[in-house]
């Protein structure tokens, strides 16, 4: 689960992690009213979305007057912001942080993620503040240091001072960054984060260290120990087709392709649509109906996919172990006939019950593109969208 900048802080805070003044409003009036509880200025107003890149898509503006810091507001809130993660339709603004300008002498980057490859989670640093660690990474990795995070003993002072060490910071500034890298690898372990990002950690003129953005994301799998993390949900940031899902037991991830999968199990789930992909097409979703998928399941999945005004084609891949292949035809019947089906349909089933499946569907008089293998459903697939408008 992702949350706002302004509720990360509010969280780093309560771990005595020191972050900007600030305050969050929803409409004009309020954030007026908190300018001017901060203050006499400078003030930053920075859109709350989902998303980064918001400063280089307009949604972040540094303000030295009332009349500026007004005129910032009532241009990003409402807006329609672009950024290299929303893709092209953007994402409405509807929340803003007002904070106080802060005198910036240096910016650098600091996270934490769970390494996979180490299996467990790590600290990274750079001296590149500010930039894309994705771009840092990819063009200059020498520039990031790693030190690992035990999960009962936290981040030990030795690694947290080496990597002050290596960022060139000395005495109370090097002091400060080893207190906060520590205090955050203690909220990273404590609140099951997935991700916790200060990006920038700027040094001030005065040689201060303060978190300057914030991004932080729960682990989902955690969630039956913080039940305090679901008053953070913003719902309107989320595609409502994932919250949907999420209501059936669906594991569904809108994408940008136009053949729309329905798979039982994650894995089996990402070959098929690589395997899509590898023959020339693109998948629009992933969705996975799980090990106890139900025909009510199943035709949820339709419709949910079917939202899509991408979709052109849908393939099903379903491998009967658990799941019995007869209940899924089941399900795309009803489906087929629930959602007026009116886009090709091509389904793959093999294990349980595979020939009562395949009875199910030829006698049910919904046209079906049947499938040998994961192969040749995913060329049938590919070879269905051509020529289909909707």
């Amino acid at each position: 689960m992702k949350i706002h900048e302004y509720q990360a802080k509010q969280l780093l805070a309560r771990h005595q992690i020191p972050v900007p003044a600030g305050r969050m409003a929803r409409d004009v009036d309020e954030a007026l009213a908190a300018a001017e509880e901060l203050g006499s200025g400078p003030w930053v107003v920075k859109a709350q979305i989902h998303a980064g890149g918001r400063g280089k898509g307009g949604g972040v503006r540094v303000t030295s007057t009332m009349e500026e810091c007004e005129a910032a507001i009532r241009s990003i809130l409402g807006m329609q912001l672009v950024t290299h993660q929303t893709g092209p339709e953007g994402q409405e603004v509807r929340t803003l942080l007002i904070e106080e300008g802060c005198d910036i002498a240096r910016e650098i980057y600091c996270g934490m993620v769970i390494d996979r490859a180490r299996e467990k989670p790590v600290l990274m640093a750079s001296a590149e503040g500010g930039m894309d660690i994705e771009e840092v990474a990819a063009k200059r990795p020498e520039a990031i240091f790693f030190e690992e995070i035990d999960l009962d003993a936290g981040l030990s002072e030795e690694a947290a001072r080496s990597v002050a060490q290596r960022l060139d910071f000395e005495g109370k500034t090097a002091d400060q960054f080893v207190d906060i890298v520590c205090k955050l690898a203690r909220a990273f372990v404590e609140e099951d984060c997935s991700l916790a990002e200060i990006n920038p950690m700027v040094v001030t003129g005065s040689g201060d260290v303060i978190a300057l953005d914030a991004k932080i994301n729960f682990d989902d799998n955690a969630d039956f120990r913080h039940p305090e993390h679901a008053q953070l949900r913003d719902l309107d940031e989320e595609d409502p087709r994932e919250t949907r899902a999420a209501e059936w037991d669906l594991s569904y991830v809108g994408m940008e392709g136009t053949i729309g999968c329905m798979v039982n199990g994650a894995g089996l789930a990402m070959a098929t649509m690589d395997i899509i992909k590898l023959h020339g097409g693109e998948p629009a979703n992933f969705l996975d109906v799980g090990g106890t998928a139900t025909a009510e399941r199943v035709t949820e999945a339709f419709k949910i996919i079917l939202e899509d005004p991408n979709v052109k084609a849908i393939l099903v891949n379903i491998f009967g172990g658990i799941i019995r292949c007869d209940l899924i035809a089941e399900g795309i019947v009803q489906a087929a006939r629930e959602t007026n089906l009116q886009v090709p349909l091509v389904v793959r089933l093999e294990g349980n019950s595979v020939a009562e499946g395949h009875a199910l569907l030829e006698s049910s008089g919904v046209d079906v593109i049947a499938a040998a293998d994961l192969a040749d459903a995913a060329r049938k697939a590919v070879a269905a969208t051509e020529g289909v408008s909707r």
